[in-house]
Formats: structure tokens, sequence, C-alpha cells
């Protein structure tokens, strides 16, 4: 069938605003804390809240897009991410705000891995990456934006008014969504479900007995927990030892995101360089190093190159273990990409949990030195069990 430039600005705009959502949350721990009296341990659940809701909910969305359409839910996840989106700005008490984070994180979880499966349904095989590489941009953008703006918001407007602000995008992304072609033409047909739910959880079972699928998925829980977890803490710790604003501390998390950037934009010329393993290699090694220059820097610039050092070796590692995860199980690769971004945002939740009890605990900065000598062992060990080819540029 193919698709247009405009369906894939569609389809760029609620993973967007999916992504923005996602990460918008991490400049505000410190606003929370005073407006709800509580600690900021106890306020990062709420984030953990949103990974936990958003990574178990991948297992579903699957084999519910099968029966009720892919796009069709893609659609109506952004009508309702943009309702949870009031809702979060209307939550009265730390409780309330933690169940509509929730809530939003199971609904939006739907949007970025089903695009995926519907560009991969509709482009061709040697068009897709280009297409990919588009989303990728605007998921990337979309972890900038909501950084930076919900640090701006949160000092400036207050941070109720980021997710007035979040609701907006994902109505327009519905509205526009529900007009569009793309709608309109699987609303013609009967989805016709491609089998039971006892099978999909019985072919489930099936890929978690293989040792190459444990292997990559454990890789995957450690990344999420040892890279995302400390992630979330980091605009507290500029906060904090470089005496930044909470808006510039968002902003400055942008350069994470411009080290996303940097890395699909090199990343075939890198790939030829080093090969995978030495990118699983250099990425732990990058992301190690970003953490311990951040914690013994005398000066905010310091600070400032550790989160773009950051960014650029998270998404070295990621990239890998993506690869490997496309591969683990080729004769049933749906199920295995929803075990993978399953696992990943579980990885991410437990590791903030555990970063919250070492903030109130008072080893905020040993728990990141010990996430950075653990990324990198995890880095080497990635480059163990990597291909060493490297590819030939033409």
């Amino acid at each position: 069938m193919g698709m247009t430039s405009r369906d894939i600005r569609l389809l760029g705009l609620v993973a967007f605003a999916s992504m923005a959502s996602m990460r918008m949350c991490d400049p505000m721990l410190l606003q929370w804390a005073d407006d709800f009296g509580v600690t900021q341990g106890q306020a990062s659940h709420v984030i953990a809240a949103f990974s936990i809701a958003y990574g178990a909910m991948q297992l579903i969305y699957g084999p519910l897009g099968q029966r009720l359409g892919i796009m069709r839910l893609i659609t109506w996840a952004a009508g309702v991410s943009a309702l949870l989106s009031v809702v979060t700005a209307l939550s009265v008490g730390l409780g309330g705000l933690l169940l509509a984070r929730s809530a939003m994180g199971g609904v939006a979880a739907a949007i970025i891995p089903l695009t995926m499966a519907w560009i991969g349904d509709q482009v061709a095989y040697d068009s897709r990456q280009q297409t990919l590489a588009r989303l990728m941009s605007a998921t990337v953008t979309g972890l900038m934006a909501g950084q930076w703006f919900g640090g701006f918001a949160a000092q400036y407007l207050g941070w109720r008014w980021a997710f007035a602000v979040l609701a907006l995008l994902f109505a327009a992304g519905f509205v526009l969504l529900f007009r569009s072609s793309m709608y309109r033409s699987q609303s013609l047909v009967l989805t016709q479900a491609r089998g039971s739910i006892t099978d999909y959880l019985r072919g489930t079972l099936v890929l978690l007995r293989l040792l190459a699928v444990q292997r990559v998925l454990l890789f995957t829980l450690l990344e999420g927990a040892l890279a995302f977890g400390v992630l979330v803490f980091v605009p507290s710790m500029l906060i904090k030892d470089f005496s930044l604003s909470t808006s510039a501390a968002g902003a400055a998390m942008l350069l994470y995101g411009v080290g996303g950037l940097m890395y699909s934009h090199f990343a075939r010329h890198w790939l030829a360089r080093l090969g995978e393993a030495g990118l699983a290699l250099t990425g732990g090694g990058y992301i190690a190093a970003g953490l311990i220059v951040l914690l013994i820097s005398p000066v905010v610039y310091g600070g400032l190159a550790a989160c773009l050092i950051i960014g650029l070796g998270f998404y070295m590692l990621h990239n890998v273990l993506q690869t490997q995860a496309t591969q683990m199980a080729p004769l049933n690769r749906s199920t295995a990409m929803t075990l993978f971004a399953s696992v990943l945002f579980l990885g991410q939740s437990g590791g903030v949990v555990l970063m919250s009890i070492c903030l109130d605990a008072g080893v905020l900065r040993q728990s990141f030195v010990a996430a950075a000598i653990g990324i990198a062992l995890l880095g080497l060990i990635v480059a163990k069990h990597s291909p060493s080819r490297k590819i030939t540029l033409s």
C-alpha cells in the first residue's frame, strides 16, 4: 500500500508526543516533592509507575493490534492520552498523580511500537530503514523537547501547564489521524485475528525458553535499570551540584538527545569502523565515563559535556541490543520485539525505584558510581556476545 510523507509526519507527531510524555517529568521531581510534601525518592515513584505500565502493556498491544487494527489503536491511544494528560494536569495529591501517570503509560505504550509495526507492514524493505530513521528523529526530538519543556514549565508556568500543552499535542494528533486516509482505509476492512490469545501466550513461552532470547532480554533488562534508571535523576543532580535552575537543568538534558541524533547521523560510519562489538564496548564506556565526569566535574560545562557523552553512549549500546533483538527469534519477530520493549521499560522502572531508595538514603552519588561500573561491564559482556564483523561502506 505504501505511505506518503504526510502519513509519516502524522505518525511522527503522535510518536513525538508519546516520547515527550515519557521524559517530561524528569525535571519535575523537586517541585513535586515541595508541592506534595514528600521526598524526591517518593516523587520518583510517579515516573516508575509510568514505566511499569508502559512496559507491561507492550505484551498486550501486539495481539490487540491484530484484532482491532493497528492504525485504529494508534489513533484512539492518542485520543485517550489527550484526556489523561488533562487528568494529570488536574491531579490532587501524589496518589492521584501516580494513578494518572500510570494510566497514561499504559495507553501511550501503544503508539511507538505499533507505529513501527505499521511501517513494517506498509513500507517495502528497501525503503523501511529510511522511514524508521525519520520516526527515530521524531522520538529523539520528542525526548529532548519533553525534558526541556518539563523543566521550563515547572519553573515559569507550573508543572500542570506542561500536561495541558501535551494534551493539545495528543488531541491534534488524534484528530488528524482520525481524518487521515490511513485510518479510513483500515476502517473499511474488518481486521482478522491471526491467532487466539492462547496461541500468542504459548508462542511467547516457547521464545522465553531459547537461550538467545534469554541472553538478549537479560542484557536489555540491565540496560534499562542502569542507563534509564540513572537518567531520571541527572536533572536533580545538575540542580543540586551546579545550582542550575529547573528550566536550565531540563535544557541541559537536551544534550542527551543531541548525542542520540549524533549517533543516528554517523551510525553507518561508526559501524564500519568499530563493528557491532566495538559499538557495544564503546557505548558502555561512554556512558560510564559520562557518569563519572558528572560526579567529579567542578564546573557546569563538565556536567553539560557529561549529558552529551551519556546520550551518545546510550544510543550506541542500545542500537546493538535492538539489532540483536530483531534477530533473536526470526520466525516470531513481532512477539520477540514486544518482549524486548517490555523488558526495557520494566528494567527502567526497577532502576528508578532502586535509585529512589538510594536518594532517600543519601547515597545517590555512590549509586551513580556503581551504575557506571555496571554499565561498563555490561558493554564489555554485550561486546563478547556480538559479531566483530564490520560493514563496508559503498
